[in-house]
């Protein structure tokens, strides 16, 4: 028996102007400039003025022209409108920008010397040894098998073979792994090691001995899955030591680096610089937002595109050459008013948004107090402004705000309600930072289960259940009781 079924699907589709559009508005301020000088590169219709006016951000490209959206059919030369595309004006209006950005606050960038990368100190450490050619040669290709955080992840014999066939180096195991002994006696210490355990172990074994040094040795090479999972009880039994022993000796492996690649100078990138997007500042008892002047930049359309026109426009005779150079300066400078018209719509999204959200946040803005959050989703603010909430989210998701109380990530603000025993709506935000409090006060040698933590919290007044507590504490990076447990 054929079984016939009717699907219904409704989909909308995108223009790709639309879909340009809303990643232009996903763009924090360093990628929408490296965005900018793209688009100026690729579009010779499209220049940047010069910085000589300042313009306030009701007042941008309010006045800009209309213009027929250009498609990538064939166009008919003789029916352009050419003045649709000339200006008088040397300087169009298609430039805006805000009034808090000046010369004075472009980042100024000084030349620093390339540092020595991991892989290359642990080469020139190795030329402190006296070794054969074939040992040296095992050796750098155990150091290219190192990955950046100092292990080496693939077994002797995979190494072996990989010597065989792509080096030529026909060896054995016991060999690799002698002088894979030699590569672990580099520094950092642990480095090249094959898993955590040995990697704790090198570097212990690196220290000054002491009977603390001793036992934590013991402790990982025979009790390694007690350690991590914090039975203490079992390692007292085992090693037959009192809780002060066991405890100093817990402390020098606390000390230990398990990622000993990460720690090499030369081998950190670069911190990211934060560049804040919006600004807000209270002036007289009120909230003042500003967005970054970065943001808008001054554009306008190509004055010799403009002339090539005017050219073509005034010549009696259109020859064929000439008719397809029109077209292909129409298709530059429709593409160059659509970005122009996308950086507005761009800036206004992006204030209406942000102003949107301080309003509604307006008591956290004016002191500060986390506890002043209101709860607060992407639909509240898609509702204010009028726009899609998935608009809302590209807006949040990767911008930043620099406030009186620091430099925050917009979508820190959003929080769902919880509803306390005096039927108040709290944020979710609120909750989480209490429960962080009472976790950090708690007995680390008792550290409190997720259902004793439900019940603090409801005798506090926010009666949530203990799944709940779970999924908060994982939120915040905070481990499970047992292994929050200290001797």
């Amino acid at each position: 028996m054929l079984k016939h079924s009717l699907q219904f699907k409704l989909s909308q589709k995108l223009s790709p102007q639309q879909i340009q559009l809303m990643k232009l508005i996903q763009l924090p301020t360093q990628a929408f400039e490296q965005r900018l000088q793209e688009e100026l590169v690729e579009n010779p219709a499209l220049e940047e003025s010069s910085k000589e006016d300042n313009y306030d951000l009701d007042d941008y490209g309010s006045d800009t022209d209309d213009y027929d959206d250009y498609d990538n059919e064939h166009i008919d030369t003789g029916d352009i409108n050419i003045d649709e595309y000339l200006s008088n004006d040397e300087t169009p209006d298609y430039k805006y920008q805000t009034n808090n950005y000046s010369d004075d606050d472009e980042d100024k960038t000084m030349p620093f010397a390339a540092p020595i990368s991991f892989h290359q100190d642990l080469i020139n450490q190795l030329n402190t040894f006296i070794l054969t050619d074939e040992e040296r040669d095992i050796a750098e290709f155990l150091v290219g098998s190192i990955d950046d955080m100092g292990y080496i992840r693939r077994s002797i014999q995979d190494i072996v073979d990989d010597l065989a066939f792509t080096q030529g180096i026909y060896t054995d195991e016991p060999t690799v792994e002698r002088i894979l002994h030699l590569v672990q006696d580099l520094e950092p210490a642990g480095v090249g090691a094959r898993d955590l355990q040995e990697c704790l172990l090198l570097q212990l074994k690196h220290k000054t001995p002491s009977d603390s040094i001793a036992l934590a040795i013991n402790v990982i090479e025979q009790q390694f899955d007690a350690f991590t999972k914090k039975h203490y009880d079992k390692l007292l039994q085992k090693f037959d030591v009192s809780q002060q022993q066991l405890r100093k000796a817990i402390d020098e492996i606390e000390k230990l680096n398990p990622k000993p690649g990460g720690s090499f100078d030369g081998n950190q990138k670069a911190v990211e610089h934060i560049v804040p997007d919006f600004t807000i500042r209270i002036i007289d008892g009120e909230l003042e937002l500003s967005l970054n002047g970065r943001n808008a930049p001054e554009l306008h359309v190509s004055k010799d595109y403009q002339e090539m026109l005017q050219s073509y426009k005034d010549t009696s005779e259109k020859s064929s050459s000439q008719k397809d150079a029109v077209q292909f300066i129409k298709q530059k400078l429709d593409s160059a008013k659509w970005f122009i018209d996308a950086i507005k719509q761009r800036q206004e999204t992006l204030y209406v948004t942000m102003n949107a959200i301080m309003h509604y946040q307006k008591e956290y803005f004016l002191e500060g107090e986390e506890t002043k959050l209101r709860p607060m989703i992407l639909k509240d603010i898609a509702d204010m402004v009028g726009l899609d909430i998935s608009t809302v989210s590209r807006v949040a998701n990767s911008k930043y705000v620099d406030t009186p109380y620091g430099t925050k990530l917009i979508k820190e603000f959003f929080s769902e309600a919880m509803t306390n025993d005096q039927g108040e709506e709290v944020s979710t935000i609120e909750i989480k930072n209490i429960l962080q409090q009472v976790i950090s006060e708690e007995d680390k040698r008792k550290p409190l289960p997720d259902d004793q933590l439900a019940e603090i919290l409801k005798e506090r007044g926010y009666p949530i259940a203990r799944r709940t507590i779970a999924k908060y504490r994982e939120q915040l990076d905070i481990p499970v009781a047992r292994l929050r447990k200290k001797i």
